[in-house]
């Protein structure tokens, strides 16, 4: 069993690295909110998208492109719009609501897009090849939660950079025009993506 978790591990690992604009994604959400609930977002996500993966199998990467399409890009211009309307004033007495929310912001980015992508079909793949679902279920949110970790520190070192020296409002500006360019980006790949 340690073999197929491991085996998940690395090929999903690999698997989503490559051309992967959740990553980017990520790194945008972290340079705005804190760390900790953006990880508690994509964990959560990560562990769901990766059970519909291992329980539906190869059906994931079957969904017809338009609807994949659709959801991808309703999500991105949500997170944008929910960056968008943020305060660029800080809130003290609104940490926890601001953590919740954070948290909420990066499920939705990462749930509701790229469905059916490299990484949840490997894990399909992968369940229907060693039957051990939970193992590969195991396997695959450790690598989704490891690739989401590595952009989420970066992101947040990236945010304690730049409060002291650029403006909130262009940081706010920049994060929803980021994330509108990887919303297109994405749906373009998912309508033209060979099979």
């Amino acid at each position: 069993m340690i073999l197929i978790l491991l085996t998940t591990f690395g090929a999903v690992f690999v698997a989503e690295i490559v051309r992967d604009k959740l990553l980017y994604t990520t790194g945008v959400l972290t340079a705005r909110y804190r760390t900790m609930p953006i990880m508690l977002g994509m964990a959560v996500a990560f562990m769901a998208k990766m059970g519909v993966a291992v329980l539906v199998g190869e059906a994931v990467s079957k969904l017809p492109r338009p609807l994949v399409a659709t959801i991808t890009a309703i999500s991105f211009l949500g997170v944008a719009l929910a960056l968008w309307r943020k305060s660029d004033r800080p809130h003290e007495a609104k940490d926890k609501h601001r953590a919740s929310k954070a948290a909420a912001v990066s499920f939705a980015a990462i749930f509701l897009s790229e469905w059916g992508d490299v990484g949840q079909v490997t894990a399909a793949a992968l369940t229907a090849k060693y039957h051990r679902p939970f193992v590969v279920w195991l396997g695959a949110v450790g690598a989704m939660v490891t690739k989401g970790a590595l952009a989420a520190f970066l992101g947040g070192g990236i945010r304690r950079w730049i409060r002291d020296r650029v403006a909130p409002e262009v940081v706010r500006y920049l994060a929803v025009i980021l994330l509108l360019v990887l919303g297109v980006l994405s749906v373009l790949e998912i309508l033209f993506e060979k099979n």
